[in-house]
């Protein structure tokens, strides 16, 4: 029996979130599919995914892992599976891994791009993968604000109810803001994250930018917990998991915290 790790992109628009859930398509239902098409598994499933996204978020960098007994040269995972995904899923790249691998318990760190449009008028081109903000922005606390957030915290007030972590404490290695022309892109790394953490980082510091939240309710909301001295959830479809970091074994902790 062979574990192999693939590396996927997808367009989230068209699905229900990547796992597979009785009522609506989702990307892990497709991907499924064509690997039991190339296989010939009736029963093949994948193990897991390094993170479960939500219905309308989209992956540059998704993970998965399954087991299998087809001898499919490694290399050619990629170009079969391709062959029966649709056009918005593609399989990127494909490793054999050692028994044991998980594509959720073994990560360290992940990585999630949110994108904000910033034009008087949202771009029909855009409107599926950036959130439009029609508003003027100043960006100028933003990097104090990021600042802030960034290390490890009790993010209790980062994170919308439903989520079957058993701990709110996460370390965010990375937090930027980046302008790019019309859009400006929140760029966040952490050991872990809770359901919807990103998408609340995003929409706090855009409340920054916009002059409707301050530093101070940053503070308090990494001091209380209290999801109101916090920002707003974002719309799904501006954000994107970029990557995902392995380490040489299971990570511990995140893989009891249900993160997401």
């Amino acid at each position: 029996m062979r574990t192999i790790k693939l590396t996927l992109q997808y367009d989230g628009t068209a699905y229900a979130g990547f796992q597979r859930q009785p009522n609506g398509v989702t990307v892990q239902e497709r991907l499924e599919e064509a690997l039991r098409r190339v296989t010939g598994d009736p029963a093949l499933k994948i193990g897991a995914a390094a993170g479960r996204t939500d219905a309308g978020v989209h992956a540059r960098g998704q993970v998965v892992h399954f087991s299998t007994e087809s001898r499919v040269p490694t290399e050619k995972w990629p170009h079969a599976l391709n062959q029966r995904l649709p056009g918005d899923i593609v399989a990127v790249g494909a490793e054999e891994v050692p028994e044991g691998f998980h594509a959720r318990y073994w990560a360290v760190a992940k990585r999630y791009r949110y994108t904000i449009e910033c034009a008087p008028f949202p771009s029909p081109l855009h409107r599926l993968y950036a959130y439009h903000w029609g508003r003027a922005l100043d960006l100028s606390s933003v990097a104090e604000a990021a600042h802030l957030i960034q290390g490890r915290h009790d993010f209790a007030a980062f994170r919308s109810t439903g989520g079957a972590a058993k701990t709110s404490v996460r370390t965010v290695t990375h937090l930027d803001v980046v302008p790019d022309g019309p859009f400006i892109h929140v760029d966040v790394e952490a050991d872990g994250f809770l359901y919807n953490m990103v998408r609340i980082i995003a929409g706090t510091l855009l409340e920054v930018a916009a002059g409707r939240r301050d530093l101070a309710d940053i503070r308090r909301a990494l001091e209380t917990g209290d999801r109101n001295c916090a920002g707003k959830t974002l719309p799904p479809h501006g954000l994107c998991l970029e990557s995902v970091t392995y380490g040489s074994g299971p990570a511990g902790l995140p893989h009891e915290r249900g993160d997401q």
